[in-house]
């Protein structure tokens, strides 16, 4: 009997409830450094992935990625891509922006949709051209309504489409891939970890939570992006957006219900916006499905 092969269905949603549940992690942080934080991040990420390859015998896949000046640079940019917005991210939880960013995830399956339409040609359809217009309006209120941009959000949902366009269109292995993208950026977080330890700035070492923290991340961060890797690979870009608000959903539960931000009505109007943007995405996507069939 051949082996059950998990669905790219079944990869997004555990990518995503498992993002949906990192600003609990986040926040066991409390006051160290977002970059503190990040640069560990890196380096336990790389450390677990490395591990991975090997119990895998990839060892020769990973050394032919080098043979190609071209994956690597895509590799490069996809790195600094996620290493933008993994400190970000961090940083927006620890600052008590939970709910922004959870607007940030809400709006990225529509960017999604946005960049599969402009750059793989993916056509889109009457209710994401709808749900794409909804979102923005929703944007437009925030700024409107309190009279600053939502950064923290747009940053956080564009940043993370490219780096899912830019892995979607690279013809490399998910773990691999990845596993190149800590190599890349991971020399940079070992320089400032150093320069913490001789300074004796850093947090590494002052406590056995804090250390084990540090390498738990490197777990909590690259499971879910192998799930996401592999979800990227299988399902079109705008089918993989569909999945997206799952973990937005779980962050602003927790953003409103555990750490108890504020949830202004203006806030209520640009989610909304939002909401119905893709609930109108959702079936009309739905519905093109079962008429294909």
């Amino acid at each position: 009997m051949p082996p059950i092969v998990p669905s790219g269905r079944l990869y997004a949603v555990l990518a995503y409830v498992a993002w949906g549940l990192l600003p609990i992690y986040w926040k066991l942080f409390g006051q160290t450094p977002a970059i503190e934080v990040l640069s560990h991040r890196m380096i336990w990420s790389l450390v677990f992935l490395l591990a991975l390859v090997g119990l895998q015998h990839r060892q020769a896949e990973l050394r032919q990625i080098w043979r190609s000046p071209k994956k690597v640079a895509v590799l490069l940019t996809t790195a600094m891509l996620l290493t933008f917005n993994w400190g970000l991210y961090i940083y927006g939880v620890n600052s008590d922006r939970v709910v922004e960013t959870s607007l940030g995830y809400f709006i990225n399956p529509l960017v999604s949709v946005l960049l599969g339409f402009v750059f793989l040609r993916e056509r889109l359809h009457w209710g994401q051209k709808v749900a794409v217009l909804l979102a923005a309006l929703g944007v437009a209120n925030f700024i409107w309504q309190l009279g600053s941009v939502p950064w923290i959000a747009l940053a956080l949902a564009f940043s993370f489409a490219c780096y899912g366009l830019l892995r979607k269109i690279v013809a490399v292995s998910p773990l691999v891939g990845l596993t190149v993208e800590a190599l890349l950026i991971t020399p940079v977080a070992l320089a400032l970890v150093g320069f913490w330890a001789v300074s004796g700035t850093g947090h590494l070492g002052t406590s056995l939570s804090m250390t084990l923290l540090f390498i738990g991340a490197g777990v909590m961060t690259s499971m879910p992006l192998l799930w996401f890797n592999n979800a990227a690979k299988r399902l079109r870009l705008s089918t993989l957006g569909f999945f997206q608000y799952i973990a937005p959903s779980i962050q602003l539960l927790l953003g409103v219900v555990v750490y108890r931000e504020p949830f202004t009505t203006t806030h209520a109007v640009t989610f909304g916006l939002i909401w119905l943007a893709l609930a109108i995405y959702s079936g009309t996507s739905w519905l093109e499905q079962r008429s294909a069939a």
